[in-house]
This record gives C-alpha cells, structure tokens and sequence, in this order.
C-alpha cells in the first residue's frame, strides 16, 4: 500500500506574501493529518522563500506521523537542521539555489563520493535517507552503493507524458526503474507533479511504490476541495491503486 507524505511548503509560501502567521504551517499538517496523511513533507530552501527553518521544529513537536525532510546537503544549514531535528526520513535533493523547483535527480557517478560519508552519518543518527533520482535503471545500484535505504523518482517528466498522451512509454521508464531498484534492494518513493489525474494510473503501471509526496497539485486542489477532503481523495487514489 502507498503511503501519501503531503509537501507543506505551498501553505508556507501563502503565509510567507503577507508576513504574518497565516496560514500556519503547523494547523495544515493537523488537518492532513487528521484526513488521513502517512506523512508530512517539507522542502526548506536557503532563501527561506517558503518552509523555515522554525516550521520544521514546530512541525517536529506535533507530528504523529512520518516526518519528511527533503533539501540540498550541501547547504550547511539544511544539514544543521537534519541533525537537530532527526526526522524519519531525509531526501536528499541536489537543487541549487536559483531553481524554482526541483527538476533533476542525483549525478551519482559524479556525486556519489561526496554524498556517501553523509549518508553514513544520518542512518547513524537514525534517519532513512532516499535520494531524490531521474528514471534510469543504471543509478540504482549507484544509488545503493552510496549507502541509501530509498530513492525517489522524479515523476516530473512522467507527468508531462501523461499530459500529452504519451504516457504509456513513460510508465515503462518508470517500471523499469523500480525494478532496478527493487533488484538493488532499494525502497522505491515517488514524487513531483502528481496529481489525481496522472497518480493512479501511476501507481498501477509502477508497483510497489512505498511513498509518493505530492505537495503543488494537492495545495491547489484544496482551493477547490478545502484541505480534508483533497487529502482524503489522494489518499484513497494510493489505495485504489
């Protein structure tokens, strides 16, 4: 059964236009929660542009529920904030700074000396730690080798398929990768531009699928929904699937 983390940083970003308290970060993830969430997601950048660093110690002292931290460990705060928090899990993203969104998984073979030795250290400190990876067979190994206990596949490309019916190559991209994954002994999550058009779907074509974090598309829908309802219909897309 999928597990649904819901990304936290859309509420941030609201709440951070007007410079005051609302939303609160902390009341969204009670209500995604209390919907139904497995998990909480927050992806703190450098800018601060959204999650802040005092969210994530805030969220650490509610959660009843996985605590999912995903950001660039080449940033000394991230990194910082990781070993002070401990969450269940860390995915670690290699986004720099000017991007808008994460749009690309791990160069393994070019970092993959540099990320082993952080690796070690968070599964020492009791933290899962996935690695936030493009759809290609060939880095899972890499990716095992590094020390990772999962990846997470970039489904941004697939979700660009899928919306100009072409989904049908991307979902054997996607299978393969899992089952290289899979063969390495390596949990597989799954995360950016799902939505509930493509997720299920998704879900069906690319089994065994630990987690998906999905963040954009649900903050949206939930304009429409309210935030209970989009959790519980994401949820239920996880488990019809």
């Amino acid at each position: 059964m999928t597990k649904l983390s819901v990304n936290l940083n859309k509420i941030a970003l609201v709440r951070n236009s007007r410079g005051s308290g609302i939303p609160s970060v902390t009341r969204a993830a009670r209500i995604c929660i209390d919907a139904g969430a497995d998990g909480i997601t927050v992806h703190p950048r450098p800018d601060e542009r959204h999650i802040r660093p005092q969210d994530v110690y805030d969220l650490k002292g509610l959660l009843t529920v996985e605590f999912n931290i995903e950001g660039n460990p080449f940033e000394p705060k991230f990194l910082e904030l990781v070993r002070a928090v401990r969450p269940t899990q860390c995915t670690l993203v290699p986004d720099a700074r000017h991007q808008l969104t994460s749009d690309h998984g791990w160069d393994l073979v070019r970092d993959g000396d540099a990320l082993r030795p952080i690796i070690a250290e968070l599964r020492n400190l009791g933290v899962r730690v996935s690695l936030f990876v493009d759809p290609v067979p060939d880095a899972m190994p890499l990716a095992k080798a590094v020390g990772a206990d999962r990846v997470e596949l970039y489904t941004g490309p697939y979700a660009e398929a899928f919306q100009h019916g072409q989904r049908e190559a991307a979902w054997g991209r996607y299978a393969a990768a899992a089952r290289s994954a899979r063969e390495a002994e390596l949990g597989v999550n799954a995360g950016h531009d799902l939505n509930q058009d493509n997720l299920r779907p998704f879900l069906e074509h690319v089994p065994g699928v630990l987690e998906v974090s999905i963040g954009h598309a649900l903050i949206s829908d939930a304009l429409e929904w309210g935030l209970a309802e989009t959790v519980r219909r994401y949820r239920a897309l996880c488990r019809q699937a």
